[in-house]
């Protein structure tokens, strides 16, 4: 889903659109990483278990030997030359619209081993996760740019939990209108709240450069507009309580007691 929403951004954009996604371990792939780098931007997962990672290279290719223990020799170039072509054909249909990514990533899935095809994105996703590794763990401002951008994800499914806390009943959300229904819903109701936010936090800066104060573009960068604490999601509830003051005091218990 995050690849084909990276895809309908950047049709027809002049500015180069989005160039990096940002991705918990779940919504990682060998093969979705190859395909997002083949359609100009790269996938920047944020991997459990970095300990036991390791960084792939083609075979005979000599490795350093401070890193010995952490290289695996299973690339196999011959495997993305055979399958290139038909990778190739692959992404300029989901390019062009006329595979979505979702149904070409669902289709070469595990199921898929052993096609010329899902074995040459998978060798050449390696390949490229080993780079991604390289720059995790040596670039600390990249590492910081990616975590910002995950938890600026993570902030937009928070919003949503507190937009809809309870469950879906059992009888609903089963055939795909509802579900399409339920989701849609969801989905406006966040973006009406984000939307809101950004249109103040537009205001105040505005506000802030018309009296001359300054404002760090890096700091603005690190600003989300997912925040929610200063909405109130359930409404407000107003009683007229004055108008029935005497008739709920008369009908108090301590004054029932003090009557008997």
């Amino acid at each position: 889903m995050a690849i084909e929403g990276v895809i309908r951004h950047n049709v027809n954009r002049d500015d180069g659109g989005v160039l990096r996604l940002s991705v918990d371990t779940h919504g990682y792939t060998n093969v979705g990483m190859a395909v997002s780098k083949l359609l100009g931007f790269d996938l920047c997962p944020r991997l459990r278990n970095l300990s036991e990672r390791k960084l792939y290279l083609p075979r005979r290719v000599a490795g350093p030997d401070g890193l010995a223990s952490v290289l695996a020799y299973e690339i196999s170039i011959k495997a993305i030359r055979d399958g290139w072509d038909e990778l190739l054909r692959l992404v300029a249909s989901i390019h062009s619209g006329r595979v979505s990514a979702i149904v070409a990533l669902q289709r070469f899935g595990s199921a898929a081993q052993g096609d010329p095809v899902h074995r040459a994105a998978d060798h050449l996703g390696r390949l490229l996760r080993t780079l991604f590794l390289c720059d995790y763990f040596s670039n600390v401002e990249f590492r910081r740019e990616m975590h910002t951008l995950l938890n600026r994800g993570e902030s937009v499914h928070q919003l949503q939990r507190a937009i809809y806390t309870g469950k879906i009943s059992p009888e609903r959300g089963r055939r795909r209108d509802e579900m399409i229904a339920i989701s849609g819903s969801l989905t406006l109701l966040t973006n009406l709240v984000i939307a809101w936010n950004t249109q103040r936090m537009q205001t105040t800066l505005d506000d802030w450069q018309r009296k001359g104060q300054g404002i760090d573009d890096d700091w603005l960068r690190r600003l989300g507009p997912a925040h929610f604490a200063h909405v109130n999601f359930r409404g407000t509830l107003s009683f007229p309580i004055e108008r029935y003051r005497d008739m709920l005091l008369d009908a108090a218990p301590w004054r029932r007691m003090a009557g008997s």
